[in-house]
């Protein structure tokens, strides 16, 4: 449980990064958006060096034991794919929608977690499905305020994401990986094709 509780928090710090770009202007960090999306480029690459070397050198710092689950001792973790996605939002869409696509993930993933039975379902309760939904949409709101279909949107493509495990083969998909992107991509057909 006090491993689960670390997890989620270190799940949790991920909003810095929207907190980062958000009061660079505040603080002259002079963090653009173009270099934002490097930083998050070089984030992801050191994330993809970090699982190299525990998965294929052996590298075995304690800190592993404690923020990967067991499943995750012989593959690519959970927090690799987090900073993958999150570095394709950025890549992909402009801030309105990056930014409240990666919250979904840093913040509402680990509250949908928290009300969770932790039961290894297809797909989740209702209560974890309508936490997530109602938690992504406030996020959504807070950027997309003047878009509400959007929110919506956005909101039904992190709580699909976070509810409804995408099994491929024998392989499931990591939530970590698809709720930023289900968001953003819902929440970008909208303003892209949907009602003004």
């Amino acid at each position: 449980m006090a491993d689960e509780l670390k997890r989620r928090l270190v799940h949790s710090s991920g909003a810095g990064l929207v907190a980062l770009y958000l009061l660079s202007d505040a603080f002259d960090f002079g963090l653009t958006w173009p270099r934002f999306r490097v930083l998050m480029v070089v984030l992801a690459l050191g994330t993809i060096v970090l699982e190299f070397l525990r998965l294929q050198v052996g590298l075995d710092w304690q800190l592993y034991d404690k923020l990967t689950r067991e499943y995750e001792q012989h593959k690519f973790a959970g927090y690799g794919y987090y900073m993958v996605s999150m570095t394709i939002v950025v890549l992909l869409f402009e801030p309105e929608i990056a930014l409240p696509s990666m919250l979904m993930l840093a913040i509402g993933d680990p509250i949908s977690g928290a009300v969770s039975d932790d039961s290894l379902k297809i797909v989740k309760g209702p209560k974890v499905l309508v936490t997530m939904f109602v938690v992504s949409a406030v996020i959504a709101a807070a950027f997309l305020y003047e878009h509400p279909f959007a929110v919506v949107a956005a909101a039904l493509g992190a709580t699909l994401a976070d509810g409804i495990k995408l099994k491929l083969g024998d392989y499931i998909v990591d939530d970590n990986l698809t709720i930023p992107i289900y968001a953003g991509v819902l929440a970008w057909l909208v303003l892209e094709f949907g009602p003004v």
